[in-house]
C-alpha cells in the first residue's frame, strides 16, 4: 500500500509520523473516514466541511489543504482501488512538547486507504451479520468538556466503551457495539455509529441537541426516511425507550445500514423500515456512484 504523507506519496513501511507530532501527543487533530464507490468518496462535500468545521474548533482551521480531494484521488490511484476505506488527517504538526500550542501550524497531513468491497445494490456488506448491542457505564461527555460535533483523534471514550465489552464477553456471546449514554442518562450513540429504532412506525434517533457526533450516514438515513414520506423524530430517549423498540439499526459510513437482533440480550427483529432504507441506502449509492438504479427509481425521478 501507498500513503499520502504531507504531500507526497508514500510507501507503507516509511509512511510515519514525528513522536513530537500534536496529534500523536494530544490527539490535537482532526480526521474523517469515508466509503470510496466506483473511485469517488460518498459524500465528499459534507465529510470535507465537518473537517474543516473540526479544524476550527481546535483552532487550526487554516492548516486543511485546499486540494485535500487530489491527494485523495492521487493516493486511489497509487494503489489502484476503486472500492475502499479512506481515512483523511489533519494535525496541528510537530511542535515542543507542551500542552498549550503555538500559533503558528505546521500541519502534518495523511491520506490513509485500504481495499473494501463493492458497495450499492450489487454489493455485499463490510459487517459478517447483524450486530448485538450492549449498554456501558461509560458516557459520552458534555460538550461543556469535550466538543461533540469535533471528530477528533481523541476516541477516549469510545476505545473505553469497546473495552467494556471486552471485560463483559464470555465463550458464548461478545455484544458488536457498545451504546453510549450521556450524564443525565439519555441515550447518545454507539462507540463507532449512531444509533436510530423504530417504534410504532416512527423512526427515532437521539437528538442533535446532545453530545453525539452526527454522523454524515446518519444524516442520509434521515434525508431518505423523510423523502420516503417516514414518521421520523429526533428527541431525548432512554434505555428502556431502545430495550422496547420494535426495530433498531447503526449507522456509520463503514457499516452503512447495520440491522441490531439483540439490545442487552433482548431479541430485536429485522423488520420492514430497516430493510426498506438499507435498500434505499444501496439505490443511492447505485445510482450517484455506478450509473445505476432500479426502474422504481428511475419512475420516482421523472
Amino acid at each position: 500500500m501507498t500513503y499520502h504523507v504531507n504531500g507526497d506519496l508514500v510507501p507503507a513501511s516509511e509512511a510515519t509520523v514525528s513522536v513530537r507530532d500534536r496529534g500523536f501527543m494530544y490527539g490535537d487533530g482532526a480526521f474523517e473516514t469515508l466509503r470510496v464507490y466506483g473511485g469517488a468518496p460518498f459524500e465528499w462535500d459534507a465529510h470535507r466541511d465537518r473537517l474543516q468545521r473540526t479544524a476550527e474548533t481546535l483552532g487550526f482551521a487554516d492548516a486543511v489543504p485546499d486540494d485535500l480531494r487530489e491527494r485523495v484521488d492521487e493516493t486511489l490511484a497509487a494503489n489502484d482501488l476503486a472500492e475502499a476505506y479512506l481515512k483523511v488527517s489533519v494535525t496541528r504538526g510537530v511542535q515542543p512538547g507542551k500542552l498549550t500550542p503555538d500559533a503558528d501550524v505546521d500541519p502534518t497531513v495523511v491520506v490513509y486507504v485500504s481495499p473494501l468491497g463493492r458497495g450499492g445494490v450489487d454489493g455485499e456488506p463490510v459487517w459478517d451479520g447483524p450486530a448485538t448491542v450492549q449498554t456501558v457505564r461509560t458516557r459520552r461527555p458534555p460538550d461543556e468538556s469535550f466538543p461533540a460535533d469535533a471528530k477528533t483523534h481523541n476516541y477516549l471514550p469510545g476505545i473505553l466503551a469497546r473495552l467494556e465489552l471486552r471485560r463483559a464477553a464470555t465463550a458464548e456471546f461478545a455484544a458488536d457495539e457498545a451504546v453510549m449514554r450521556t450524564t443525565d442518562g439519555y441515550l447518545a450513540e454507539g462507540a463507532t455509529s449512531n444509533l436510530f429504532f423504530v417504534d410504532g412506525g416512527v423512526l427515532k434517533t437521539p437528538t442533535a441537541d446532545l453530545p453525539i457526533l452526527p454522523g454524515i450516514t446518519r444524516s442520509v438515513v434521515l434525508d431518505l426516511a423523510e423523502d420516503e414520506g417516514f414518521s421520523v423524530r429526533t428527541s431525548r430517549y432512554t434505555l428502556d425507550d431502545l430495550r422496547d423498540a420494535d426495530e433498531v439499526f447503526l449507522t456509520n459510513s463503514t457499516w452503512e445500514i447495520r440491522p441490531v437482533t439483540g439490545v442487552d440480550g433482548i431479541d430485536v427483529g429485522v423488520g420492514p423500515m430497516t430493510k426498506l432504507l438499507a435498500r434505499l441506502y444501496d439505490e443511492r449509492v447505485e445510482r450517484e456512484h455506478y450509473g445505476g438504479g432500479s426502474g422504481e427509481d428511475e419512475a420516482r425521478d421523472e
